[in-house]
């Protein structure tokens, strides 16, 4: 395992570098014996806690405009809804292309893959998927991709924006299939589902011009835990492991007294009510919690393949992320992981709107293809 020595005061030394765009990365630790470094802009928790704050962290230009659009949807707290009504409401999607069509840009979204849409076995039924191919007879890598939601709510459309960029930046097949959610089906639907997906595009990747020797994990949010989950699975049912896990701002723990969960319990989209919503929606009882598939911080993280981990400042998970990377590293496995100050969850995937979404695309890319061997 690398020495990785982390040091207080770090976010003020990476905002000392930082560019008027996204942040550079800046390395806190020294290469292991893989030559893996740990980077990051904000870096770890510990880090965060001994650092001087006037208040919460105010959005970028660009990221107040998105939420702007999104405030003026007239949604609806999702904590204090059902479900069900909770389903439609609002999305971060749609407030991107709101502002797109506001500024007179296009809003279809951009070419350079094509999108088809099949079914795909879970752990009890089948699931609709969407399929990202880019142009070419391949054989591509393929992407197997968890959507976010929070386990509950959205779906693969509503995340077509990561999943899209995926699979033009690292040319590379991207699988994006809904899975089941609560409180409809209950912890561990979401997850078997996931591990059923992984199997499918084990042994049909070929049939979709993917090359089955060559493929990764990624997710968003709850599919961000779910990409983690699902390699963990691998690793334990034996089967063949993804050469990579991409997980961006990951639901990894269920502690909702971290330090970002404090600062940003009140952030938009996403906030600590919100979470603890999506907990009681989905967990079955309070020992969900500490199942090592949600509790992920705790579980045994050994073996696993290279991780990027993505985080947002303004994001009551990003202590999660952190914390993850901290895990994983202490366990062996080679990671890099970034915080990109004045986003919010949900920035990944709004490289349209977004500059450091668009870095943090092309970060997420760039470690795929190097896993993929591109």
């Amino acid at each position: 395992m690398g020495d990785v020595t982390w040091t207080r005061g770090f976010r003020a030394a990476a905002l000392a570098v930082a560019s008027a765009g996204s942040l550079a990365i800046v390395a806190c630790g020294k290469a292991d014996t893989k030559g893996n470094t740990m980077d990051s802009t904000t870096t770890m928790a510990a880090a965060r806690d001994s650092a001087t704050r006037t208040g919460p962290a105010q959005p970028d230009a660009q990221m107040q405009a998105v939420l702007d659009q999104l405030a003026a949807l007239n949604g609806k707290p999702i904590e204090t809804l059902t479900p069900a009504e909770a389903r439609k409401q609002p999305t971060p999607t749609d407030a991107v292309k709101a502002l797109r069509a506001k500024q007179g840009k296009p809003t279809a979204p951009p070419p350079g893959v094509t999108l088809s849409n099949r079914s795909v076995p879970g752990a009890a039924g089948n699931l609709p998927a969407n399929i990202y191919t880019p142009a070419g007879a391949g054989p591509f890598p393929v992407i197997v991709y968890f959507h976010g939601g929070g386990w509950v709510i959205a779906n693969k459309d509503v995340y077509d924006g990561g999943a899209r960029a995926l699979s033009m930046m690292a040319n590379a097949i991207v699988i994006s299939a809904d899975y089941r959610q609560g409180p409809e089906h209950k912890f561990p639907a979401a997850h078997d589902d996931a591990v059923a997906v992984y199997e499918w595009a084990l042994k049909n990747a070929a049939a979709l011009k993917g090359d089955p020797k060559r493929i990764a994990l990624a997710g968003e949010s709850a599919g961000g835990g779910l990409a983690v989950a699902t390699a963990i699975a691998a690793r334990d049912k034996k089967l063949q492991m993804p050469l990579a896990i991409v997980s961006v701002y990951p639901i990894a723990g269920s502690d909702t007294t971290t330090p970002s969960y404090v600062e940003n319990a009140t952030a938009k989209p996403l906030n600590r009510p919100m979470m603890s919503w999506f907990f009681d929606n989905y967990l079955r009882s309070a020992a969900d919690r500490h199942d090592p598939r949600i509790n992920l911080v705790a579980a045994n993280l050994q073996g696993l393949p290279p991780t990027t981990i993505i985080n947002a400042q303004i994001d009551p998970l990003r202590s999660d992320g952190e914390m993850l990377a901290q895990k994983l590293q202490a366990a062996g496995v080679g990671v890099t992981q970034k915080t990109y100050d004045g986003v919010t969850h949900e920035f990944f995937g709004m490289g349209v709107v977004l500059d450091k979404a668009k870095d943090a695309e092309g970060m997420a890319a760039d470690a795929l293809k190097r896993a993929f061997g591109q």
